[in-house]
């Protein structure tokens, strides 16, 4: 009764989970794909460093990924998995739509959470003008006014990064602790001003942001602002089966080896659910990373298996 139905389910419809599914398919694997329809880079307008499909919409990535997944015979479902569990064979996911899905095995490609600074603005702007990545959204932001909102030691580092993008790069202190004498001079060194001030609200103009708005009333205007979010990956399903989240200084993942095998026997992962700073390529490429190690896992199973009916 609980006979796994497929080779893989693949719970995340990502850059990691689609190109997982592709490889797979393309391996001739029963593949099914559990996709929320939450990508992370939803808001921004364009991914980047994505080799001849530069500045393509995330969202037209992702369906252009979907028609490729299925072109290949794998499924692909609109839909949340609430849970997962260990049966004989493989693993069964729980639907939110109702139902399960049985496979030999898993793959969590299940990305994860920005957890945004609580100011007035941040999100509203996240992913156009206000941004934590560089290599993401640099180019696009180059010369203009940046402001940094600081929050721990990775400030020090974009304000470096933006700094090299333009000249008008501000640090507004925030809640970040001194950062030391060496951060203090490589600041002072390359003209980056430090603002000893907590950021109350962004502010914008005919909805396009215009200045930080300082506690104390003052207004650094910028084009721009970087932020340092917490990322969290999402390890709901990974607990449930017995896993436990590794902590990191900028968040939680889910521990892998280079192939993406986690701790738990027959599950996987690949992206930001493993690897919190993983762009849309580098996601890209842990997916088939991920997917050829279970490909290759199933064959050594499947080859043991004849052996002993043979015998």
């Amino acid at each position: 009764m609980n006979t796994p139905a497929h080779d893989v389910v693949v719970v995340g419809g990502g850059a990691a989970g689609l190109s997982a599914a592709v490889a797979l398919a393309r391996s001739l694997r029963s593949v099914v794909v559990v996709d929320a329809g939450e990508p992370r880079n939803a808001p921004a307008h364009g991914a980047h460093n994505v080799l001849a499909r530069e500045g393509i919409p995330p969202l037209e990535l992702l369906a252009t990924g979907r028609q490729e997944a299925r072109h290949y015979g794998a499924q692909v479902r609109q839909d949340r998995a609430l849970a997962a569990r260990r049966i004989d064979g493989g693993f069964e996911v729980d639907l939110d739509a109702g139902g399960t899905i049985r496979a030999r095995r898993l793959l969590l490609a299940t990305g994860l959470v920005d957890e945004l600074p609580e100011i007035p603005g941040v999100r509203r702007f996240w992913g156009t003008s206000v941004l934590h990545c560089p290599y993401c959204h640099g180019w696009e932001v180059r010369g203009q006014r940046i402001g940094v909102l600081g929050a721990g030691p990775m400030s020090i580092h974009q304000a470096l990064l933006f700094r090299q993008l333009s000249e008008h790069v501000t640090l507004v202190r925030h809640t970040m602790p001194d950062p030391g004498e060496a951060a203090w001079e490589q600041l002072a060194a390359l003209d980056i001003p430090v603002v000893d001030s907590a950021a109350e609200k962004l502010r914008s103009i005919d909805g396009v942001l215009r200045a930080v708005v300082l506690d104390d009333g003052r207004e650094i205007p910028v084009d721009a602002v970087a932020v340092a979010p917490r990322f969290a990956a999402r390890t709901e399903l990974y607990e449930q089966l017995g896993g436990t989240a590794t902590e990191h200084p900028l968040g939680t993942f889910i521990a892998t080896d280079a192939m993406g095998r986690t701790g738990i026997p027959g599950v996987s992962a690949a992206g930001n659910t493993s690897d919190l700073a993983a762009m849309v390529s580098v996601a890209t490429g842990a997916g088939v990373v991920a997917a050829a190690a279970l490909n290759a896992d199933l064959v050594t199973e499947d080859a043991d298996a004849a052996v002993r009916t043979r015998w």
